[in-house]
């Protein structure tokens, strides 16, 4: 079964105190549901089309935990605090 990935790219941070309220739900929520950080941060270098912007990367062992993960009270939670603090793209990819 192969692994599966969130991907968050924050285009903009509009509220930095919505930010670490989402921040402080969501990191639980995502560890509860078997997530694991590999990267968070300003990205160190971006090329081509990229952007030097803050993004999350959390492994999964499976598409079904990362979409459950996503569709969890504890995470929609989270994106209640976030509201409108932030405009970023979240994608789930499964691994190669």
């Amino acid at each position: 079964m192969a692994k599966a990935y969130w991907v968050s790219a924050y285009h903009a941070i509009h509220d930095e105190n919505k930010l670490a309220a989402y921040a402080k739900i969501a990191g639980p929520a995502i560890l509860e549901a078997g997530g694991k950080f590999l990267a968070r941060g300003t990205a160190a270098k971006a090329y081509e089309a990229g952007l030097l912007q803050r993004t999350v990367i959390v492994e999964f062992d499976s598409l079904a935990m990362a979409v459950a993960c996503h569709d969890s009270a504890g995470y929609q939670e989270a994106l209640t605090a976030l509201g409108d603090g932030a405009t970023r793209d979240l994608r789930i990819i499964e691994g190669a």
